[in-house]
């Protein structure tokens, strides 16, 4: 019979074999290539001491290929809970230094086992991805764990907030759990997702690209906009991930939390009073004023480098979390388009879903033209932002800061849509259209001379190239000076705190997809 040190001994061996993965010689080569651990990554993204570890010592039940003959505790994920700030999250981390990553039947139990426990709890759930995909000497085992993660995945969208961090490969089937994600990191130069690799390209459609072109970090952020983040490195992916669980609740029943802030409620920037040109044809950089007006000018930008002609992102006022979506006129105009309206309807779903009010700054001009987009889908891609604003019962403020024209102005959470609060600039323009495509559509050809036509072009201006008509309509609340923006948003935000609307009863709408 074992003495109880020899147990104790033999434990002690065990919990050390499995914190080492797949050994010295693996975690040297997951070093050399910039990448840390899944032990490491964990250590910096949770608490000091807080990390509590399930299925340590799991191993995989796999007997074929030779495959019963090695085993390494853990079979190549970390799994647990711990804090961010104090507050409780689920976590699994794919080893890589354990046959590479790879998902057995044994380790999607493990990740089952903390997902039903993050929903079951309410707490968030967040996954970092570097794996070789399915274990092949598995099978369809394998393929039933990936089946049983993406189940769940649905199950919790807009009950728990779901982040993936993708710190290395990802690929095939395993690019699907990040996609049911809410929000999709990935690290430049050591990270990719694709369905299919290059290889298989290469052989099926003779094409030529590489790993990096085809699924890395800046194609996914810039050019696909499957992802919403991007880090230099490791380091900076779990700062980030941080950061923005501080922006969100714990789940759909609860509030994110409040930050205190020395920032004054009442502030006013003189900058702002001629930030908007008074050219209505001249660009200006519209996260000038989100910067300006929110807690200490801390602004968390989400898909940065995608559809730029919109942002979407978080940020504080009076300390607590609110979503922005707001058109950039200094590119494309701030037009609406195929990109920038499905890139904001998510957005805007997802702060509905957690409770997060909506603030929306309006600069636009309408919806792009151009065969590209009709064949695209315009209609039904610009109703998905449409469909969003109007399902969302949420607080939403809307400020329009100059253009506002066409259905672009309905789409953009105007009163008509069920905005609690419209405010406006004085130099905001409600209209159908611009003044120079008005008259040419009012006037066709009967204008004689170009001084008609100016004369024409100015009339139309005056009456509705301004705020007024539609505050005389009450469909702005209020016209406001630039400067007094922090303050009037608070207010509005304050006022409308203990909102409570219920959408019809149903089982879901059918949004446009």
């Amino acid at each position: 019979m074992k003495s109880l040190e020899q147990k104790y001994a033999e434990f002690e061996k065990r919990s050390h074999h499995a914190e080492v993965g797949g050994g010295k010689e693996r975690i040297e080569k997951q070093h050399a290539e910039g990448k840390k651990t899944a032990r490491e990554r964990l250590n910096d993204l949770l608490d000091p001491g807080s990390f509590v570890e399930l299925d340590k010592l799991v191993v995989h039940r796999g007997t074929d290929f030779g495959m019963d003959k090695t085993k390494i505790a853990g079979d190549g994920v970390v799994t647990g809970y711990g804090k961010i700030e104090g507050r409780l999250v689920y976590v699994y981390a794919q080893d890589f230094t354990v046959f590479g990553g790879t998902l057995s039947r044994a380790n999607a139990d493990k990740i089952v086992k903390v997902m039903k426990l993050a929903t079951k709890m309410g707490a968030p759930l967040i996954g970092l991805n570097d794996s070789g995909g399915a274990r092949i000497q598995e099978g369809v085992q394998s393929l039933s764990g990936y089946a049983d993660i993406f189940m769940l995945n649905v199950r919790a969208s807009g009950v728990i907030p779901q982040i993936s961090a993708i710190m290395g490969p990802c690929a095939g089937g395993a690019v699907y759990s990040p996609a049911l994600t809410d929000f999709i990191l990935m690290v430049r130069d050591t990270s990719y997702m694709f369905v299919t690799g290059p290889d298989v390209i290469r052989a099926v459609t003779h094409e030529e690209v590489t790993k990096e072109e085809l699924g890395g970090a800046m194609t996914h952020n810039s050019k696909s906009g499957v992802a919403h983040l991007t880090a230099d490195d490791d380091e900076q992916a779990i700062m980030m991930l941080r950061e923005l669980i501080g922006f969100l609740p714990s789940n759909n029943l609860s509030e994110a939390p409040v930050v205190p802030t020395h920032d004054p409620i009442s502030r006013e920037d003189e900058h702002l009073q001629t930030l908007v040109p008074a050219d209505p044809n001249k660009p200006y950089d519209m996260s000038e004023i989100i910067h300006s007006i929110v807690d200490d000018g801390n602004f968390f930008e989400v898909q940065p480098h995608y559809a730029k002609n919109i942002i979407i992102g978080y940020g504080r006022f009076n300390g607590r979390t609110t979503g922005i979506v707001a058109n950039q006129p200094a590119h494309l105009a701030g037009v609406l388009d195929i990109d920038s309206s499905v890139k904001a309807a998510r957005f805007v779903r997802f702060c509905d879903a957690f409770n997060i009010p909506i603030v929306t700054l309006v600069d636009v001009p309408g919806f792009m033209p151009g065969t590209t987009q009709e064949y695209g889908g315009i209609i039904k891609h610009g109703a998905k932002l449409l469909y969003a604003f109007a399902e969302a019962t949420v607080p939403k403020i809307t400020l329009i800061t100059r253009k506002a024209y066409g259905g672009a102005y309905d789409v953009m959470a105007s009163k008509h849509i069920g905005a609690d609060v419209n405010l406006a600039y004085p130099m905001a323009e409600i209209a159908v259209m611009g003044a120079e495509g008005a008259i040419n559509i009012i006037y066709r050809n009967k204008l004689k001379t170009e001084e008609d036509r100016l004369n024409a072009v100015e009339a139309y201006r005056e009456a509705f190239a301004n705020p007024y008509r539609a505050a005389e309509l009450g469909y702005v609340d209020e016209i406001i000076l630039p400067k007094q923006t922090r303050s009037k948003i608070i207010q509005a935000l304050e006022m409308t705190k203990n909102k409570h609307v219920q959408n019809p009863m149903r089982k879901h709408g059918n949004i446009p997809l």
